[in-house]
């Protein structure tokens, strides 16, 4: 990558920015994803690799920039010191009962190391509406915020994911056949509940 990106090397390599290369992180990840569903070992192993190739773009660029360049060692340091802080239950004297616990002391470490104070703090919003609409409910139950969504279908705690997976694919085949987008209908509700959240945590009432 430092050849390529260097004097006399791909054309086509040097003139990629983080923004150009952005989709390509995007297509690279759901091929890797694909590769997993489909259980395919190969597939996983080059997928996996076209992803590194990302990281390593991306921090080969950073290395150019006037302003806090960093490299791919720094990047690997970041993480390998995130993993250590994040696992005091491994790493330190600190106890745990089992993974959910886990996940608890690694949102409250994570919060207290980024100084956030609301719920949706380091969600990125440009992500689809499905995976947002998760993320900022999972947000708003980790703070302990009561804030109701409308649930017509009642999902008890028998239903499998598959059984699950079916109803809202009905819901979905229904919006789109009276001509609702489903992914800017989930959109727009889950820009209504982020300001819901952000009305919370104003100390307005939300209803």
């Amino acid at each position: 990558m430092d050849r390529l990106r260097s004097p006399g090397g791909c054309p086509w390599d040097a003139e990629q920015t983080h923004e150009s290369l952005l989709k390509y992180l995007l297509e690279e990840s759901y091929e890797f994803i694909d590769a997993v569903e489909k259980g395919n070992r190969v597939e996983m192993r080059e997928e996996l690799g076209d992803v590194l190739l990302q990281v390593f773009f991306h921090a080969r660029m950073a290395e150019e920039s006037n302003e806090e360049p960093f490299s791919i060692e720094d990047v690997a340091e970041g993480v390998a010191d995130k993993l250590i802080r994040r696992h005091p239950h491994v790493f330190g004297d600190a106890k745990v009962s089992g993974s959910e616990e886990v996940l608890e002391n690694w949102e409250a470490i994570k919060k207290e190391e980024k100084g956030r104070t609301s719920a949706i703090d380091g969600v990125p919003l440009g992500q689809p509406a499905l995976p947002l609409a998760a993320k900022l409910l999972y947000r708003a139950e980790k703070y302990g915020y009561k804030i109701p969504t409308q649930t017509p279908i009642e999902i008890g705690g028998n239903l499998s994911e598959i059984e699950a997976g079916r109803i809202l694919l009905g819901i979905i085949d229904d919006m789109q056949k009276t001509g609702i987008d489903p992914e800017a209908a989930l959109r727009a509700a889950t820009k209504e509940y982020l300001a819901k959240i952000q009305a919370h945590e104003d100390g307005a009432v939300t209803r």
